[in-house]
């Protein structure tokens, strides 16, 4: 048996398997350790086996040895060679790892809320005093990273769950949770996509809102397409690939919402039916790695992926809680740690973030949501 075929029958054997520990340091968003793409991305960027050896603190005859074990288990070539040139993945490895990086970005959320959960484990053994608040919000990038600076700042430890703005207040009204995130564009027109939505799960008398940031969200598309988009029905005119984002989430009735402003229909958007993201940052990678090629999200995900951005809207990201929640000793701690300047300092250093006028404020539906007062909108 050859030596490709006997690689494949290894990889028909091959299983994932997961594993976690606690260590020093933090680890943030998609991040999970993996020896093999740890060692291609080390190949990638130093461009020769010496240098990758010497970034990973290895030896070469290691890192050697493990990329040829690797090709063996898998039944394909990972590093191209040739004569007077540096040592590069081969396409099949280039591939591997998109197609890994694209699977962790997709799970994002789930890991980001597996890692909450994991470290509350040694909150609780360690220190019974600490508050927990559990958050069912929309994806958004700067709520892990208050997730970390309220458990360092107040001890106070947010275990967040992303899913889309619609299950989210749903979650809230199941007392699932005590807190739900959701984000509208600042609208003080007919809204009549977010008025369907939002008006049957927020009651003026039933849910109070918690001021908490503002954020852009525009069209995201590799470099050689930036020329082509400065509106959204740019996308129709030059018959760009759409990626969009799961039914019930902000973000997809934003972009419903662009669609009935500017009259295009769901055939006219390529891709629109076809291929759907659950994050900001997995609509990102999609474009980037060529998949499509342009999406909805927010600045701060496309600068991630060296992506162009062409700003469309601001929007306000809400925290919802009902009436009865707001006296809660975790909501009132998440109200100071919102009200804090080292907040709006945080916040302020995110791309394509700032703060809300009066962050960790009160606000009123009917004004907080100008369209909420407007009887009659268009079908």
């Amino acid at each position: 048996m050859g030596r490709a075929a006997s690689g494949r029958a290894g990889q028909d054997n091959l299983a994932v398997h997961l594993h976690y520990g606690f260590e020093p340091g933090e680890q943030h968003g998609a991040a999970l350790s993996n020896p093999l793409f740890e060692l291609l991305a080390a190949v990638t960027d130093s461009g020769s086996i010496t240098h990758a050896a010497k970034a990973l603190g290895c030896s070469y005859r290691y890192v050697w040895g493990t990329l040829r074990k690797w090709e063996e288990a898998l039944g394909e070539p990972l590093i191209g060679w040739a004569q007077g040139k540096k040592a590069r993945p081969t396409e099949f490895a280039q591939k591997l790892v998109w197609a890994e990086r694209r699977a962790r970005i997709r799970m994002q959320p789930h890991i980001e809320a597996l890692r909450s959960d994991l470290a509350h484990v040694l909150i609780d053994a360690r220190d019974p005093r600490h508050q927990l608040l559990t958050i069912h919000a929309s994806h958004d990038l700067a709520l892990p990273v208050l997730q970390q600076h309220a458990a360092k700042a107040v001890n106070l430890h947010l275990n967040l769950s992303f899913q889309g703005s619609v299950d989210a207040l749903q979650a809230l009204n199941d007392r699932q949770c005590l807190v739900a995130g959701f984000h509208v564009p600042v609208l003080r027109g007919a809204a009549p996509v977010f008025a369907k939505a939002l008006k049957p799960r927020l009651k003026p008398k039933m849910h109070q809102l918690i001021a908490c940031s503002r954020r852009m969200q525009g069209v995201m598309v590799r470099k050689e397409h930036a020329g082509l988009v400065r509106t959204f029905p740019d996308l129709v005119r030059h018959q760009l690939r759409f990626v969009n984002r799961q039914p019930g989430s902000g973000t997809r009735m934003l972009i419903e919402h662009l669609m009935f402003e500017h009259s295009i229909s769901s055939a006219q958007l390529s891709g629109y039916a076809e291929h759907t993201e659950h994050t900001h940052v997995s609509v990102a990678l999609c474009v980037a790695s060529g998949v499509v090629d342009a999406g909805i999200g927010i600045e701060a995900a496309a600068l991630q992926f060296g992506l162009h951005f062409v700003p469309l809207v601001e929007e306000s990201y809400f925290l919802a809680c009902l009436a009865a929640s707001v006296a809660h000793p975790a909501v009132k701690r998440l109200r100071e740690v919102l009200a804090d300047d080292r907040w709006r300092e945080i916040l302020a250093g995110l791309p394509g973030y700032r703060p809300a006028s009066r962050p960790g404020a009160l606000l009123v539906i009917e004004e907080a949501l100008p369209w909420w007062r407007i009887g009659k909108t268009r079908a």
